[in-house]
């Protein structure tokens, strides 16, 4: 077709590109063609068209004269038309070459604009520090202030509370030596009238004991006299049974001396008369002095006990008198010892008051050294909330600066076409054989290639590369989705976006892609897109926007299409697809540079869990096996694509965007990888279309004429990606085994000639997309 780019894709203006993303076609002509050859004539699409499609109208086809003149003047039409378009193309260029130079223009303003910000960053960091520094002493210094305070404070408040304590110890032990000095004239009272009671008691003792002896005497003297008694009695017992006796000799005797007898007798019976009467006064007597006896020995008993029980008392008195005596020697030695210690506490409280003079005096001097510090550390505040507020402005300038060479550096990558690269280095794996060799991948840290060089060490050889990004071991699945973000983001706004994962067997590119299954934290780019985009999708809804997206998945297994969405795929149609004889699934690209693929499941999805759904059903269909570098090694290049219609009610703004996600194989060796039967037919597939992918990097680096992209259904399927409008994004995965160290750098010698490649510039899709469209690869 006349006027076309190559690959039949018309070329825009690129003052155009994007300034607003606005669809550029042969009909946005240069704003003035006066003075050129062709006569300020201006050719539209549908004129160009309308001119391929003239088909001379002659009234005899045989007048060769009026063909001839026919011819004449549709050929000057097309020369005419061929001269517009090289004089559009002319100015195209010249527009280019003025956006080039306006560009380099604004790149030197922003490296020097980035140099001034960094001198004046590193300027208000040493101020920053200083004034931390200064902040630092002064917040130590009024903090030992405030400890001195707080200590003196603490003083302060023990000796008072040490002042009242003695003062209390001191009434108390007064109150004590009183008590104790009462309590020792009570008992030296006491210990006075014991000891008077004890001389009475003894007097008393020493006149019982008198008429104790005297009661003795007389209890003798009374003994006698009834034992002289009782012999008297005996006696007169006697002579009274010898008159009886002579009594009875009478009755017998004759009457003279019966007479005598008779005188006797009477003389007799008179004794014995007086005798019994002395007798009875004797018996009386006696009685009476049994009686006497008896009071006296009852009084003796009484006595008795009378005694001992004031010989009782008098041993108590004396013990009490002894603990009384031993109570008074001991209250007098606490009274001494109160007395010392009384002294001693005086003198402590006189030096206590001494030093809580001192301690006030300190603490007036600490107050006002306080109250100095705190206006100084208030000084330094102030100084130091305006420099975090200069910095805080600084740093924002610094984050525009940032954001405006991360723009102008986007810009720059959409004018020259370059696909985006990214390295990521997996970590090592407890499975990882150890090596002697040591680490054989390190990473600069200049400031030109921090997080953007990696170094690979072979043989003593050390080989340097330069990527957009470099991710290192350590960082997460999220880190990484934040670097493609924005990429993702074009998608919705109308941009054709392609991200794939290249790199040998094992080196992360599925987990890159996909992440772990069931672990959240660890999900990988295609999920975190979709949640991203879903979530975008809710937060456009108040401005007006309506979005409808569908989803497909397939496999490019052994150079065949299979469709992982398919509801009726068995193992006996994936057995005849291999073979040839099942459904046969065509790549077609269209002239806008959309690419359909024949008979391809295609699902509309309304939000990530259903996309999730559908992800997990194509990975149980998906083509994987075991061989000695993975347990589960893809055997197959994985395509995911989502294609968005966005439509905006209030401005009538209508956007498509394709966001494709590929993982693709990985590359192996055969001697690595050990692979026989199925899985070296499967190892030849792959490696053939990763050596085609080569090829196509090789063709498009050197701006061949000719770029093979129908040397394999992948390169084939990725032709829009590689060499037409698309945004194109490329992880190259990294294995820091060192065994692996050879095919480690043949991946970044491939990434790198990927990195040089110039494609065609991303354009936003605003077609209105018709009812019969179907999904594409674009």
């Amino acid at each position: 077709m006349v006027g076309t780019a190559t690959n039949g894709r018309s070329r825009p203006a690129f003052s155009l590109v994007n300034g607003g993303g606005y669809d550029m076609s042969p009909s946005s002509a240069p704003p003035s063609n006066a003075g050129s050859e062709c006569g300020g004539i201006e050719f539209t699409r549908e004129d160009v068209e309308a001119l391929l499609k003239e088909r001379p109208k002659r009234k005899d086809k045989f007048n060769l004269k009026e063909k001839c003149d026919l011819l004449t003047e549709y050929i000057k039409r097309l020369k005419l038309c061929i001269k517009w378009f090289q004089e559009l193309e002319a100015s195209y260029v010249f527009e280019h070459e003025k956006l080039q130079n306006r560009l380099e223009k604004a790149e030197l303003r922003c490296g020097e604009t980035e140099i001034q910000l960094r001198n004046k960053e590193e300027e208000l960091n040493s101020i920053i520090q200083d004034l931390r520094k200064n902040y630092a002493s002064l917040q130590e210094k009024f903090e030992q202030e405030e400890c001195n305070k707080l200590e003196a404070m603490d003083g302060l408040t023990k000796e008072r509370q040490a002042r009242l304590d003695i003062e209390r110890s001191q009434k108390c032990l007064s109150e004590e030596l009183g008590r104790a000095q009462r309590e020792l004239s009570s008992a030296n009272q006491k210990i006075s009238s014991l000891n008077d009671m004890y001389k009475r008691l003894q007097d008393y003792i020493a006149s019982l004991q008198q008429y104790n002896s005297k009661l003795h005497t007389d209890l003798s003297t009374v003994e006698d006299d009834l034992k002289r008694i009782e012999k008297e009695k005996a006696s007169m017992t006697e002579n009274l049974n010898n008159l009886k006796g002579q009594l009875t000799m009478c009755k017998v005797l004759p009457s003279s001396r019966l007479g005598d007898n008779v005188t006797n007798i009477l003389l007799v019976n008179a004794s014995h008369d007086e005798a019994v009467k002395q007798r009875d006064a004797l018996v009386n007597e006696a009685a009476g002095l049994k009686m006497e006896l008896q009071q006296v020995r009852d009084d003796r008993d009484r006595l008795t006990l009378q005694v001992q029980n004031l010989t009782d008392e008098v041993v108590k008195y004396k013990e009490t008198t002894e603990n009384s005596c031993s109570e008074l020697d001991r209250l007098t030695t606490n009274t001494n010892e109160l007395e010392e210690k009384y002294l001693s506490q005086s003198n402590e409280i006189k030096s206590l008051k001494d030093l809580l003079m001192n301690a006030q005096e300190k603490l007036q001097v600490s107050d006002i050294s306080v109250l100095e510090t705190k206006t100084e550390y208030e000084e330094q505040k102030k100084i130091i909330s305006e420099l975090q507020n200069r910095l805080a402005d600084a740093e924002f300038k610094v984050i525009e600066g940032e954001m405006l060479r991360k723009k102008l550096h986007n810009t720059i990558l959409e004018l020259k076409g370059n696909i985006r690269v990214f390295c990521r280095v997996r970590p090592l794996l407890p499975d990882d054989g150890s090596s002697g060799e040591g680490k054989v991948i390190s990473y600069p840290t200049s400031m030109e290639t921090l997080g953007r060089g990696i170094d690979l060490s072979q043989s003593g050889q050390k080989h340097s590369f330069m990527f957009d990004k470099v991710f290192m071991p350590d960082e997460s699945q999220e880190d990484v989705f934040e670097e493609i973000s924005q990429l993702v983001q074009s998608a919705l706004d109308g941009y054709k976006v392609c991200i794939f994962a290249y790199g040998q067997t094992g080196s992360g590119k599925t987990y890159t892609m996909m992440g772990k299954p069931g672990q959240p934290e660890q999900k990988g780019l295609i999920p975190r897109s979709l949640e991203q985009i879903f979530r975008t999708r809710q937060s456009l809804l108040p401005q007006g926007w309506k979005y409808e997206m569908q989803v497909s998945m397939l496999e490019i297994y052994n150079e065949t299409i299979r469709d992982l969405l398919s509801t009726n795929r068995s193992s006996l149609d994936m057995l005849r697809t291999e073979n040839g004889v099942g459904k046969q699934y065509t790549i077609k690209h269209d002239v806008n540079g959309n690419t359909h693929v024949s008979d391809l499941t295609i699902v509309d999805v309304h939000s990530a869990r259903e996309v999730s759904y559908l992800l997990d059903r194509a990975a149980q269909s998906r083509s994987v096996g075991k061989t000695q570098m993975n347990e589960q090694s893809s055997r197959s290049h994985f395509v995911f694509t989502l294609r968005i219609s966005g439509v905006n009610e209030s401005t009538e703004q209508q956007v498509q965007g394709v966001l494709n996600l590929i993982d693709l194989a990985g590359s192996e060796r055969l001697s690595k990888s050990g692979s026989t039967g199925d899985r070296l037919k499967e190892t030849q597939a792959i490696n053939k279309s990763l050596s085609s992918l080569s090829d196509v990097i090789f063709a498009l680096a050197k701006k061949e004429d000719y770029v093979p992209f129908r040397n394999s259904k992948l390169t084939y399927l990725l032709q829009p990606c590689l060499g037409g409008d698309s945004k194109t994004l490329m992880f190259v995965n990294i294995s820091p085994e060192p065994s692996s160290a050879g095919e480690s750098l043949c991946s970044l010698r491939f990434a790198s000639r990927v990195n040089a490649c110039e494609i065609g510039v991303p354009r936003r899709q605003t077609n209105i997309r018709s009812s019969e469209s179907r999904l594409s690869y674009g």
